[in-house]
C-alpha cells in the first residue's frame, strides 16, 4: 500500500511539471514550430518556383541556341551556294577565255600557214625563174 501511496504522491508531484511541460510545448508550437514550418513551406514553394523558372530559362536558352545554330547553318549553306555560283561563273569565264585563246591561236596558225604557203610559192617562183636563168647561163657557157 505504501508503494501505491508513494506512487500517488509521485504522480501528484509530477502533475505540475507535466502541465508546465505541456504548456511549454503549446507555447513553443505557437511561437516557434508553426512559424518555422511556415517559413520552410514558403521556402519550398520559392525553391520549386525557382526550379520551374530555371527549367523554363534552360528551355528558352536551348531553343535560342537551336535557332541560332539553325540560322548559322542556313547562313553557311547560303554562303556555300554563293561561293559555288561564283566558282562556276569563274570556271565558265575561264573556259570562255581558254576557248578564245585557242581560237586566236588557231587563227594565228592559219595565218602563219598561209604566209608560209605564200612564201613557199614565192620561193618556187623565184627558183623556177632562177633555174631558167641559170640553165641559160650554163648553156651559154658551154656553147
Amino acid at each position: 500500500m505504501e508503494i501505491l501511496k508513494q506512487l500517488g504522491d509521485l504522480f501528484l508531484a509530477a502533475t505540475p511539471t507535466a502541465v508546465i511541460v505541456f504548456l511549454f510545448y503549446l507555447f513553443l508550437r505557437w511561437s516557434f514550430f508553426v512559424p518555422i514550418e511556415r517559413v520552410v513551406q514558403e521556402r519550398g514553394r520559392r525553391i520549386e518556383g525557382a526550379r520551374r523558372q530555371a527549367e523554363e530559362l534552360r528551355k528558352n536558352a536551348q531553343e535560342k541556341r537551336r535557332a541560332h545554330q539553325e540560322a548559322l547553318r542556313k547562313a553557311r549553306a547560303e554562303l556555300f551556294r554563293e561561293q559555288e555560283t561564283a566558282r562556276r561563273a569563274v570556271l565558265v569565264e575561264r573556259g570562255a577565255s581558254i576557248q578564245q585563246a585557242r581560237q586566236r591561236a588557231n587563227e594565228e596558225i592559219q595565218e602563219a600557214k598561209s604566209r608560209i604557203r605564200a612564201e613557199i610559192e614565192a620561193a618556187r617562183t623565184e627558183l623556177d625563174s632562177s633555174c631558167t636563168q641559170l640553165a641559160a647561163e650554163i648553156a651559154r657557157a658551154i656553147l
